[in-house]
């Protein structure tokens, strides 16, 4: 549990702690011991280069992340609320209006990777998941709620591996498709569906504050999807996601 607050008013990475920073121990208090970081890693078998690592971050952790995303801004145009950091994104446009005139898609500058996500940044490359200088500047934040979901897709081929995705609140359940071979065709412009499969499905369980790692196989040969369904979805179920990339 981190130290308690000051009165002051802190900024909110001054909340985050880093994997390697020293935090005060509850079973004996006022020592400082030094915060390892996780290493609940199992290997999904079912999909090779598949990898799950539980509890990555805490509960108090998660909470922090969710207090910078919920002050942050969210694009809206999409069924689902997402932000981008790195890179540009593409807002898709309005509804038309009354003349039925077409409207263009505007291709924008995300912000950079923010400061308040580099002790976790930090943490994915002292457990070995990015290697050296390579550290992710690309990130997507999806909120799931209600019945919503994605299309299965491949990530982007400009991207290399890992793909690296964070779940945080309500576990849900990933469906990998298996693909006669690699294929990069992108849900928006309808190719993804035209992937050919070799039938073969994959259900994987995200608990909330769990990491999947996708390299290999897994990364450029299987496509994935969050199943648009209520089912299990109380009220107020909600899921929120950041997916790190690298070039």
């Amino acid at each position: 549990m981190p130290p308690s607050q000051p009165e002051k008013r802190k900024a909110i990475h001054e909340y985050f702690t880093p994997a390697t920073k020293r935090v005060r121990s509850d079973e004996e208090p006022g020592e400082i011991v030094q915060q390892q970081p996780p290493k609940k890693c199992e290997l999904i078998t079912s999909v090779p280069g598949l990898s799950l690592h539980k509890s990555f971050v805490s509960i108090a952790e998660e909470q922090q992340l969710l207090a910078f995303l919920n002050d942050a801004s969210w694009r809206t145009d999409l069924s689902r609320r997402t932000m981008h950091f790195g890179g540009t994104y593409c807002l898709m446009p309005s509804k038309s209006d009354s003349n039925n005139e077409r409207q263009q898609a505007e291709i924008l500058q995300a912000p950079s990777m923010p400061i308040q996500l580099s002790w976790f940044v930090e943490r994915m490359v002292d457990v070995g998941i990015f290697q050296g200088d390579r550290k992710p500047q690309y990130c997507i934040v999806n909120e799931y709620t209600e019945n919503l979901g994605i299309a299965a897709h491949t990530e982007n081929f400009q991207f290399g591996e890992p793909v690296v995705g964070l779940s945080l609140l309500s576990s849900c359940p990933i469906r990998f498709h298996e693909l006669k071979r690699a294929f990069d065709g992108s849900v928006r412009s309808g190719k993804a569906a035209k992937a050919e499969r070799t039938g073969k499905v994959v259900d994987v369980q995200l608990p909330g504050r769990s990491l999947l790692v996708m390299t290999g196989e897994s990364r450029w040969s299987w496509q994935h999807e969050i199943v648009r369904s209520s089912r299990g979805r109380g009220l107020g179920w909600r899921r929120v996601s950041l997916t790190f990339r690298v070039k």
